[in-house]
């Protein structure tokens, strides 16, 4: 990890505490910036070498990223190594499409910290046949209560998907929210962002894969991320994405398995993600943040 001062990153925070909620007025700053964190999702190409040497990595939109982040981007992917790539037995060279999640998170001195906080070789594809696919997938109602203080944040759900599509059971992993309230009020806005999410999501319905690895599963947890914002409030590719991050939980059905890292950070909203499909893109074999 590297710290790197930026303005960005200090002016995307501060807009945080301007668009706080009445109920936050008496907290500090200090306490606002504490409690948030900020990411920023990327995507490149990697090329990687016969004995998983990555040999190049193109970042996209490279004008768009400010320059220390590039940097910094460019220096933890080149370092990393992957399981060597074969055909017909023998070593070859890939190219890879990549999505990557930078956090950054402010420091006392006035610095800000850099992580790789996850990489995903992955993309959702609504015309593939080896995955869980969407039919249709209406978007819950604003709910006024949380719209009319300009509550904002984004849902994490847990689908369990039946062979015939229909949704056999939903949970919430995680809601972030993007503003900042007491302790209370933060709660109550997750709570019903995570309520009107489900509701909606009960109704979806989705095609089950008919090839692949996966296709005569009994059932299939799927991630279904849900933003609510105010048109106009998309995030600009190169950009940091403030919020304040919501305690993780396990759906009941999966209360077996440990909770994934950072399951939602790379995932789109309006995409269907398989919780635990067999991976099928390349092999990394170090530490994503090394």
């Amino acid at each position: 990890m590297r710290s790197f001062h930026i303005l960005a990153m200090a002016l995307a925070i501060g807009a945080i505490g301007m668009s706080a909620l009445p109920e936050a007025a008496a907290q500090s700053e200090r306490t606002i910036r504490a409690q948030a964190e900020a990411s920023m999702v990327l995507s490149g190409t990697v090329d990687v070498g016969p004995e998983g040497q990555v040999e190049g990595f193109a970042l996209d939109q490279r004008d768009s990223v400010p320059v220390p982040i590039a940097g910094f981007v460019d220096q933890v992917v080149n370092a990393w190594r992957f399981a060597p790539g074969t055909e017909d037995g023998r070593p070859v060279r890939m190219r890879t499409p990549v999505t990557l999640r930078v956090g950054g998170k402010s420091q006392p001195d006035g610095a800000t910290l850099l992580t790789l906080l996850a990489a995903n070789f992955d993309h959702y594809d609504p015309a593939a046949t080896d995955t869980v696919t969407a039919l249709t997938m209406r978007p819950p109602s604003y709910p006024d209560s949380v719209a009319s203080i300009g509550g904002r944040g984004d849902v994490l759900l847990l689908l369990k998907i039946g062979r015939d599509g229909h949704v056999l059971d939903v949970a919430t992993e995680q809601v972030n929210m993007k503003v900042v309230a007491r302790g209370a009020e933060m709660q109550r806005m997750r709570d019903v962002l995570a309520r009107a999410s489900m509701a909606a999501a009960r109704s979806w319905r989705f095609r089950a894969p008919t090839t692949g690895m996966d296709k005569d599963a009994n059932d299939w947890t799927v991630r279904v991320p849900v933003s609510f914002a105010f048109h106009g409030e998309d995030v600009r590719y190169g950009a940091w994405d403030v919020y304040v991050p919501g305690p993780r939980q396990q759906a009941p059905w999966r209360a077996d398995r440990a909770l994934a890292d950072d399951a939602g950070g790379l995932l789109p909203a309006g995409g269907v993600y398989m919780a635990d499909a067999t991976p099928t893109g390349p092999q990394l074999l170090t530490p994503p943040g090394t």
